[in-house]
């Protein structure tokens, strides 16, 4: 599972502490929380926090992430929540290979990460495991953050033209990413600019 850019980066990260493990789910998932009914998948969960948000509300919650060491520490936090939440060790990348489907995605800073050709592949199977109507709920970094640190930058064009395809667009907002606070002033005002995508299966 090595299709993801810097894969060491991100294995670095979660050895000291990664500027997006923040301890608790992101405010712009809990704020679209009565939105997302039925199953979910979240893809890139790293140790777990927004998967275990909707566990808790009763959603049924699968995570993956090609990581061992947040997948680890993901399973521990639900064994200690005493939350049922399948999580597994994954490459986001394959989707096409999972034979369950989802009634929502969960998406909160994996789309950034990708090549454009990676990308192309990551859409392709986030279609593979939505049911028909499925919908996206996705977080991504935002072109008006600034060049500096963090991941490559998403416009709104780059957004309608990866889903043009099979997808219903249903909102592009702006939202912020919540890091933790060591890096906060690495980013514009203190928090990163994203857009929060909403978008449907047809």
């Amino acid at each position: 599972m090595t299709n993801i850019p810097e894969k060491h980066h991100f294995e670095n990260a979660y050895k000291e502490k990664a500027p997006w493990d923040i301890p608790g789910p992101q405010p712009a998932l809990v704020q679209a929380a009565d939105q997302i009914t039925g199953s979910i998948l979240d893809v890139g969960c790293g140790t777990g926090e927004n998967a275990l948000f909707f566990a808790d509300r009763g959603n049924e919650v699968t995570g993956i992430d090609y990581l061992d060491e947040p997948i680890k520490r993901a399973k521990q936090k639900a064994a200690d929540r005493g939350l049922l939440v399948k999580f597994l060790l994954l490459d986001s990348l394959t989707l096409k290979e999972v034979p369950q489907r989802f009634d929502n995605v969960i998406d909160s800073g994996l789309f950034h990460v990708f090549s454009d050709d990676d990308r192309k592949k990551y859409v392709e199977g986030l279609g593979s495991v939505l049911t028909p109507g499925g919908r996206l709920f996705m977080m991504c970094f935002s072109d008006e953050e600034p060049a500096g640190p963090g991941p490559r930058r998403v416009s709104k064009s780059e957004l309608q033209a990866a889903f043009a395809d099979g997808w219903q667009i249903e909102a592009i907002t702006p939202a912020r990413f919540q890091v933790v606070p060591e890096f906060k002033d690495m980013f514009s005002e203190g928090s990163p600019k994203a857009w929060f995508v909403v978008v449907r299966r047809v």
